[in-house]
């Protein structure tokens, strides 16, 4: 089995500091933070190399594996209404309980956020305007009778 990306990058950090590089220098190249590295440090030193490749990887398995978002990658592009929501949007709680009915499995309204940015997904809102509006119709309504109904200012004091 290979190393992680995490394994390689402590490694490096450690071939870099047993060749004599500084903690600060090392810090900036393999890209952590310089309190990391001192921690890979203190590894390096009790135990050589292999201190650094066995670190346990720290986290949360995920809960759905890459075929299980497919199929919420999937759900998302259809309609809401597909799934039985009343309207076209799509919102945060809408898509935690798709991702239930498929999967079982329920996360919080942060994680759904997390979730559907990874699928690349942004944050978006509904225009707040007609589809059919006339465009002409609304300018000269902008042009012409809204100036008239603004309330003139009367000149006096208050």
């Amino acid at each position: 089995m290979g190393l992680s990306e995490a394994s390689k990058k402590r490694v490096k950090a450690g071939r870099l500091l047993l060749a004599g590089k500084g903690c600060a220098e090392v810090a900036v190249t393999v890209g952590v933070a310089r309190q990391t590295l001192y921690t890979w440090k203190r590894l390096l030193d009790e135990g050589g190399i292999d201190a650094l490749r066995s670190v346990p990887e720290r986290g949360r398995p995920a809960q759905l594996d890459v075929g299980q978002l497919a199929t919420i990658r999937e759900a998302i592009l259809q309609s809401p209404t597909e799934h039985g929501f009343g309207t076209e949007l799509w919102t945060l709680k809408r898509v935690g309980t798709v991702i239930e009915r498929l999967h079982g499995v329920r996360f919080g309204q942060t994680q759904i956020w997390r979730i559907l940015g990874a699928m690349g997904f942004s944050p978006q809102k509904p225009e707040k305007r007609a589809i059919e509006r006339n465009r002409d119709t609304v300018r000269s309504w902008k042009c012409s009778t809204w100036p008239a109904l603004k309330k003139k200012p009367s000149g006096k004091a208050d």
